[in-house]
């Protein structure tokens, strides 16, 4: 692992769920009921996001017979949608000393409500760990090398925040070797969590009725490669066989406050190749996946629609509690991107919302600057004037045309 810059420090988810429901013929006795695995979407807000059902497509009713009596069937056919929240960069604290106000305790309250939906998933950019003597900086640690981990036990705070899945495939989950990796699963499952990305592992969890599939990429060992686009392509394709919805994480870009732009071609820092990020993610588009969250540049980028399908390059910094990720300049920006798709892959709405780490660190809501929705509005105008989002001044995602 290379060492870390400055903008790392203190001063730096059968088959779709299509119920056809006969309309005007009540069969007595009988009553259809359903079951929502996982949390129930944030129903009441309404206001950013499209009807979770479909409307039924024309020609479904069925005529009676000319001269008789009979009742009339009408069938319509409902697609149903789920809600997901995702976020950007995660670090809870530099262990042993750098450790946020309370221990970590109510770390995510500030944004708490803002994460809630049917699937919430942030990238975990630390190991939950004790030291296990494995530092990739060395024992005194290395000049300008950055190994941070938390303690296992925030597993917890990463749960009473309402986290759901957390991808693992970014530069530092291996800051304390294997061993660290192994406790920081170890410890997400054992608080009742999800994770993604270790090589091949596509991570499944059923909402709703809705089979979702989320698989993490980065230009790392043991990660699945983002560079490797023939195998990127094959594990989303096989995923797509397995799941109604496929999301990927991608840990992928140059980083640093000057790296906030999208450009075509690959992406290069510290001697790391870090992806063609627009290459990437129009492969596994175009292989199937339905949905694109980026982070690794610790600063927010645009976010562009290809093919229906919305992408966001970088959510920027989410929580850097001690001393982790910075809290200077823009480095300290960063939102919650909530998206809906129906159980048809289709895009069904979205909200972008400004979070900033305050002085500890901590995620707060930017209710009244909205750094991060200016910041994101800004870069996509500039980096995608054709396929950009269009984003509403209340945060709402759309597409452009």
């Amino acid at each position: 692992m290379n060492s870390e810059p400055r903008s790392h420090r203190k001063s730096a988810s059968g088959r779709y769920a299509l119920y056809i429901t006969l309309v005007g013929v009540v069969v007595a006795g009988a009553a259809v009921g359903g079951v929502a695995l996982l949390n129930q979407g944030d129903e009441a807000d309404a206001s950013w996001h499209s009807s979770s059902k479909t409307p039924a497509a024309a020609g479904t009713s069925t005529a009676p017979v000319p001269g008789k009596t009979a009742a009339v069937r009408e069938e319509s056919t409902t697609v149903e949608s789920l809600t997901l929240s995702a976020t950007g960069d995660i670090m809870m604290s530099s262990a042993p000393n750098g450790l946020p106000p309370k221990n970590g305790d109510g770390f995510f309250d500030g944004v708490r409500k803002d994460l809630a939906s049917d699937l919430v998933m942030g990238n975990l950019e630390q190991p939950l760990t004790d030291d296990t003597g494995a530092s990739k900086c060395g024992s005194p640690a290395r000049s300008g090398c950055f190994a941070f981990r938390s303690p296992p036990s925030y597993a917890g705070h990463l749960k009473d925040g309402g986290f759901q899945l957390m991808n693992l495939a970014n530069n530092h989950a291996k800051d304390f070797g294997t061993t660290g990796n192994r406790n920081t699963i170890n410890a997400l499952t054992g608080a009742g969590l999800k994770y993604t990305g270790t090589e091949d592992l596509i991570t499944t969890v059923e909402v709703k009725g809705i089979k979702v599939a989320v698989i993490g990429f980065a230009p790392y060992a043991g990660s699945n490669n983002l560079n490797d686009l023939a195998h990127a392509k094959s594990i989303v394709a096989k995923a797509k066989t397995q799941a109604d919805l496929v999301i990927v994480q991608a840990h992928m870009g140059a980083e640093g406050a000057t790296m906030n732009h999208v450009k075509p071609g690959t992406e290069n820092y510290l001697g790391e190749n870090r992806g063609d990020p627009v290459k990437f993610t129009h492969a596994v588009i175009d292989a199937g996946a339905d949905l694109v969250i980026g982070h690794g540049p610790h600063v927010l980028r645009g976010m562009e629609f290809y093919k229906g399908k919305l992408i966001a390059y970088s959510l920027g910094n989410f929580a850097g509690g001690g001393h982790t990720l910075s809290k200077d300049g823009i480095l300290k920006y960063g939102g919650i991107l909530r998206v809906t798709l129906n159980s048809d892959g289709s895009y069904g709405g979205g909200k972008f919302v400004s979070t900033y780490l305050n002085s500890s660190g901590l995620p707060t809501r930017d209710s009244a600057g909205e750094h991060g929705r200016k910041l994101v509005t800004d870069l996509t105008a500039a980096d995608f004037p054709e396929s950009g989002v269009k984003i509403g001044t209340d945060g709402t995602i759309k597409p452009s045309a």
